[in-house]
């Protein structure tokens, strides 16, 4: 189980994530609307549930995945003695 604190984390990184994807995705709905589709507002819907689609994605395997390391380095010691 993870600790409180990891939780916290995720739900940061969820979160974040979910803003960033919304954006873009709400963000290029309106640039598609306004140059290729007259000003349909469906390339917007499209667009956003497209990024929530993938935010929930992310989310998820955030969740799922417990020993996942983000953004930490793993140093690596190899000896190399041939006696």
């Amino acid at each position: 189980m993870a600790s409180e604190g990891e939780l916290g984390r995720k739900w940061d990184r969820c979160m974040a994530d979910s803003a960033v994807k919304l954006g873009a995705g709400f963000g290029l709905g309106i640039v598609f609307s306004v140059i290729f589709f007259k000003r349909k507002t469906w390339p917007i819907a499209f667009g956003s549930g497209m990024g929530l689609g993938m935010a929930y994605s992310n989310c998820q395997h955030d969740f799922q995945s417990q020993y996942l390391l983000h953004g930490k380095f793993v140093k690596v010691s190899i000896s190399t003695s041939y006696y």
